[in-house]
Protein backbone atom coordinates (compact mmCIF):
# COMPACT_ATOMS: atom_id res chain seq x y z
CA UNK A 1 0.00 0.00 0.00
CA UNK A 2 2.88 2.37 0.72
CA UNK A 3 6.64 2.31 0.82
CA UNK A 4 7.46 1.58 4.45
CA UNK A 5 4.18 -0.16 5.33
CA UNK A 6 3.42 -3.79 4.58
CA UNK A 7 -0.12 -5.16 4.82
CA UNK A 8 -0.79 -8.87 5.25
CA UNK A 9 -4.12 -10.63 5.63
CA UNK A 10 -4.29 -14.01 7.30
CA UNK A 11 -7.47 -15.84 8.31
CA UNK A 12 -9.47 -12.77 9.25
CA UNK A 13 -6.58 -10.79 10.73
CA UNK A 14 -4.98 -7.79 9.05
CA UNK A 15 -1.34 -7.31 9.94
CA UNK A 16 0.17 -3.84 9.57
CA UNK A 17 3.95 -4.04 9.43
CA UNK A 18 5.99 -0.86 9.82
CA UNK A 19 8.76 -1.68 7.36
CA UNK A 20 11.43 1.01 7.26
CA UNK A 21 14.14 -0.62 9.37
CA UNK A 22 16.97 1.56 8.04
CA UNK A 23 15.23 4.52 9.72
CA UNK A 24 14.17 2.60 12.84
CA UNK A 25 10.65 2.54 11.36
CA UNK A 26 10.19 6.31 11.67
CA UNK A 27 6.86 7.29 10.13
CA UNK A 28 6.28 9.54 7.13
CA UNK A 29 2.99 11.11 6.04
CA UNK A 30 2.52 8.40 3.40
CA UNK A 31 3.09 5.68 5.99
CA UNK A 32 0.48 7.22 8.28
CA UNK A 33 -1.99 7.36 5.40
CA UNK A 34 -1.36 3.69 4.57
CA UNK A 35 -2.02 2.62 8.15
CA UNK A 36 -5.16 4.75 8.35
CA UNK A 37 -6.41 3.20 5.12
CA UNK A 38 -5.70 -0.31 6.42
CA UNK A 39 -7.69 0.40 9.60
CA UNK A 40 -10.60 1.72 7.52
CA UNK A 41 -10.51 -1.43 5.37
CA UNK A 42 -10.46 -3.65 8.47
CA UNK A 43 -13.34 -1.72 10.03
CA UNK A 44 -15.51 -2.03 6.92
CA UNK A 45 -15.12 -5.78 6.40
CA UNK A 46 -17.14 -8.12 8.59
CA UNK A 47 -14.77 -11.01 7.93
CA UNK A 48 -11.91 -9.14 9.58
CA UNK A 49 -11.85 -9.72 13.33
CA UNK A 50 -8.62 -8.16 14.53
CA UNK A 51 -5.61 -6.04 13.56
CA UNK A 52 -2.00 -6.72 14.47
CA UNK A 53 0.74 -4.05 14.44
CA UNK A 54 4.38 -5.06 14.18
CA UNK A 55 7.69 -3.48 13.21
CA UNK A 56 10.42 -4.88 10.99
CA UNK A 57 14.04 -4.96 12.10
CA UNK A 58 15.32 -4.09 15.54
CA UNK A 59 12.81 -1.32 16.34
CA UNK A 60 9.04 -1.14 16.56
CA UNK A 61 8.69 2.55 15.66
CA UNK A 62 10.98 5.54 16.24
CA UNK A 63 8.07 7.97 16.02
CA UNK A 64 7.72 10.66 13.38
CA UNK A 65 10.35 11.12 10.72
CA UNK A 66 11.31 14.61 11.83
CA UNK A 67 12.49 15.82 8.42
CA UNK A 68 9.27 14.63 6.79
CA UNK A 69 7.22 16.04 9.65
CA UNK A 70 8.83 19.45 9.40
CA UNK A 71 8.55 19.61 5.60
CA UNK A 72 4.94 20.79 5.67
CA UNK A 73 1.53 20.43 7.33
CA UNK A 74 0.71 17.19 5.52
CA UNK A 75 2.81 15.18 7.97
CA UNK A 76 0.97 16.46 11.00
CA UNK A 77 -2.47 16.07 9.45
CA UNK A 78 -1.72 12.50 8.35
CA UNK A 79 -0.52 11.68 11.87
CA UNK A 80 -3.63 13.16 13.51
CA UNK A 81 -5.89 11.25 11.08
CA UNK A 82 -4.19 7.99 12.05
CA UNK A 83 -4.54 8.82 15.74
CA UNK A 84 -8.27 9.44 15.35
CA UNK A 85 -8.63 6.18 13.42
CA UNK A 86 -6.84 3.97 15.94
CA UNK A 87 -8.50 5.65 18.93
CA UNK A 88 -11.97 4.97 17.54
CA UNK A 89 -11.31 1.58 15.95
CA UNK A 90 -13.97 -0.89 17.09
CA UNK A 91 -12.17 -4.21 16.67
CA UNK A 92 -9.39 -5.68 18.82
CA UNK A 93 -5.84 -4.50 18.16
CA UNK A 94 -2.73 -6.50 19.07
CA UNK A 95 0.82 -5.10 18.99
CA UNK A 96 4.19 -6.86 18.91
CA UNK A 97 6.86 -4.44 20.14
CA UNK A 98 10.63 -4.89 19.97
CA UNK A 99 13.37 -2.34 20.46
CA UNK A 100 12.54 1.35 20.37
CA UNK A 101 8.96 2.58 20.66
CA UNK A 102 9.31 6.36 20.55
CA UNK A 103 6.60 9.04 20.51
CA UNK A 104 3.63 7.70 18.59
CA UNK A 105 5.37 4.32 18.74
CA UNK A 106 4.39 4.36 22.42
CA UNK A 107 1.22 6.48 22.42
CA UNK A 108 -0.51 4.28 19.84
CA UNK A 109 -0.14 1.37 22.25
CA UNK A 110 -2.61 2.96 24.68
CA UNK A 111 -5.25 2.21 22.03
CA UNK A 112 -4.24 -1.43 21.59
CA UNK A 113 -5.94 -4.20 23.52
CA UNK A 114 -3.01 -6.60 23.83
CA UNK A 115 0.62 -5.43 23.75
CA UNK A 116 3.42 -8.01 23.74
CA UNK A 117 6.96 -6.73 24.23
CA UNK A 118 10.35 -8.27 23.60
CA UNK A 119 12.85 -7.98 26.47
CA UNK A 120 14.70 -5.23 24.57
CA UNK A 121 11.61 -3.03 24.16
CA UNK A 122 12.08 0.57 25.27
CA UNK A 123 9.17 3.01 25.51
CA UNK A 124 9.85 6.75 25.25
CA UNK A 125 7.59 9.81 24.95
CA UNK A 126 10.03 12.73 24.40
CA UNK A 127 7.48 15.37 23.40
CA UNK A 128 8.45 18.01 25.98
CA UNK A 129 12.12 17.48 25.10
CA UNK A 130 11.23 18.54 21.55
CA UNK A 131 9.34 21.62 22.69
CA UNK A 132 5.94 20.13 21.84
CA UNK A 133 3.06 18.44 23.68
CA UNK A 134 1.90 14.80 23.77
CA UNK A 135 -0.56 13.38 21.26
CA UNK A 136 -2.94 10.43 20.77
CA UNK A 137 -4.71 11.24 24.02
CA UNK A 138 -1.61 10.19 25.97
CA UNK A 139 -1.87 13.15 28.36
CA UNK A 140 -5.14 11.57 29.51
CA UNK A 141 -4.43 7.87 29.03
CA UNK A 142 -0.88 7.66 30.41
CA UNK A 143 -1.77 8.95 33.92
CA UNK A 144 -4.85 6.70 33.94
CA UNK A 145 -2.91 3.61 32.89
CA UNK A 146 0.42 4.15 34.63
CA UNK A 147 -0.46 6.44 37.53
CA UNK A 148 0.42 10.12 37.58
CA UNK A 149 3.96 9.72 38.92
CA UNK A 150 5.09 7.24 36.26
CA UNK A 151 3.33 9.22 33.56
CA UNK A 152 5.02 12.42 34.74
CA UNK A 153 8.45 10.81 34.53
CA UNK A 154 7.73 9.73 30.96
CA UNK A 155 5.92 12.85 29.72
CA UNK A 156 7.63 15.65 31.67
CA UNK A 157 11.16 14.26 31.89
CA UNK A 158 11.06 12.08 28.80
CA UNK A 159 12.40 9.15 30.81
CA UNK A 160 12.05 5.75 29.11
CA UNK A 161 10.51 2.57 30.43
CA UNK A 162 12.22 -0.71 29.67
CA UNK A 163 10.18 -3.84 29.04
CA UNK A 164 10.18 -5.00 32.64
CA UNK A 165 9.14 -1.60 34.00
CA UNK A 166 6.47 -1.30 31.31
CA UNK A 167 5.14 -4.72 32.24
CA UNK A 168 5.03 -3.80 35.94
CA UNK A 169 3.34 -0.48 35.13
CA UNK A 170 0.66 -2.15 33.04
CA UNK A 171 1.65 -0.69 29.67
CA UNK A 172 2.24 -4.14 28.17
CA UNK A 173 0.35 -7.40 28.47
CA UNK A 174 3.42 -9.64 28.71
CA UNK A 175 7.12 -9.89 27.88
CA UNK A 176 7.85 -12.47 25.19
CA UNK A 177 11.22 -13.62 23.83
CA UNK A 178 12.08 -11.69 20.71
CA UNK A 179 12.51 -14.74 18.47
CA UNK A 180 8.90 -15.82 19.06
CA UNK A 181 7.33 -12.37 19.59
CA UNK A 182 5.47 -12.09 16.29
CA UNK A 183 4.27 -15.69 16.37
CA UNK A 184 2.99 -15.18 19.93
CA UNK A 185 1.12 -12.01 18.94
CA UNK A 186 -0.35 -13.82 15.93
CA UNK A 187 -1.60 -16.64 18.14
CA UNK A 188 -3.27 -14.17 20.49
CA UNK A 189 -4.88 -12.36 17.54
CA UNK A 190 -6.15 -15.73 16.27
CA UNK A 191 -7.61 -16.43 19.71
CA UNK A 192 -9.48 -13.14 19.55
CA UNK A 193 -10.68 -14.02 16.05
CA UNK A 194 -12.15 -17.27 17.39
CA UNK A 195 -14.25 -15.54 20.07
CA UNK A 196 -17.97 -14.72 19.62
CA UNK A 197 -17.65 -11.41 17.72
CA UNK A 198 -20.68 -9.61 19.17
CA UNK A 199 -19.83 -10.48 22.78
CA UNK A 200 -16.21 -9.55 22.15
CA UNK A 201 -17.14 -6.19 20.64
CA UNK A 202 -19.61 -5.39 23.42
CA UNK A 203 -17.09 -6.26 26.12
CA UNK A 204 -14.44 -4.12 24.45
CA UNK A 205 -16.86 -1.17 24.27
CA UNK A 206 -17.64 -1.56 27.97
CA UNK A 207 -13.94 -1.62 28.83
CA UNK A 208 -13.11 1.40 26.65
CA UNK A 209 -16.10 3.36 27.96
CA UNK A 210 -17.40 6.63 26.57
CA UNK A 211 -14.81 8.00 24.14
CA UNK A 212 -16.10 11.58 24.23
CA UNK A 213 -13.51 12.81 26.73
CA UNK A 214 -10.74 10.96 24.90
CA UNK A 215 -11.64 12.46 21.53
CA UNK A 216 -11.88 15.92 23.07
CA UNK A 217 -8.41 15.48 24.57
CA UNK A 218 -7.03 14.24 21.23
CA UNK A 219 -8.32 17.39 19.52
CA UNK A 220 -7.01 19.64 22.30
CA UNK A 221 -3.60 17.99 22.06
CA UNK A 222 -3.64 18.37 18.26
CA UNK A 223 -4.39 22.09 18.54
CA UNK A 224 -1.60 22.65 21.06
CA UNK A 225 0.74 20.41 19.09
CA UNK A 226 0.32 22.60 16.00
CA UNK A 227 0.91 25.72 18.08
CA UNK A 228 3.96 24.45 19.94
CA UNK A 229 5.47 23.07 16.73
CA UNK A 230 5.85 26.69 15.57
CA UNK A 231 7.30 27.90 18.87
CA UNK A 232 10.84 29.12 19.47
CA UNK A 233 11.32 26.23 21.89
CA UNK A 234 10.45 23.63 19.26
CA UNK A 235 12.64 25.33 16.67
CA UNK A 236 15.59 25.23 19.08
CA UNK A 237 14.89 21.59 20.03
CA UNK A 238 14.68 20.44 16.42
CA UNK A 239 17.75 22.45 15.40
CA UNK A 240 19.71 20.91 18.28
CA UNK A 241 18.54 17.43 17.29
CA UNK A 242 19.72 17.79 13.70
CA UNK A 243 22.95 19.52 14.77
CA UNK A 244 23.60 16.82 17.37
CA UNK A 245 24.02 19.24 20.26
CA UNK A 246 22.29 20.03 23.55
CA UNK A 247 19.39 22.50 23.18
CA UNK A 248 19.41 25.78 25.08
CA UNK A 249 15.93 26.93 26.15
CA UNK A 250 16.82 29.58 28.75
CA UNK A 251 19.19 32.31 27.62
Amino acid sequence: MSEGIGILENQGIIEIHIDRPDKKNALTADMYRAMTSALADAAARTEIGAVLFAGKGDAFCAGNDLKDFMAGPQGGEAAFAFIRAIANFEKPIVAAVQGLAVGVGTTMLFHCDLVYAAPDARFVMPFVNLGIVPEAGSSLLAPAALGYAKAAAMLLLGEPLDAQAADQAGLVTAIVPGDVLLDHARRKAAMLMAKPPQALAATRRLMKGDLTALNQRIEEEARLFRETLQSAEAQEAFAAFFEKRAPVFRR
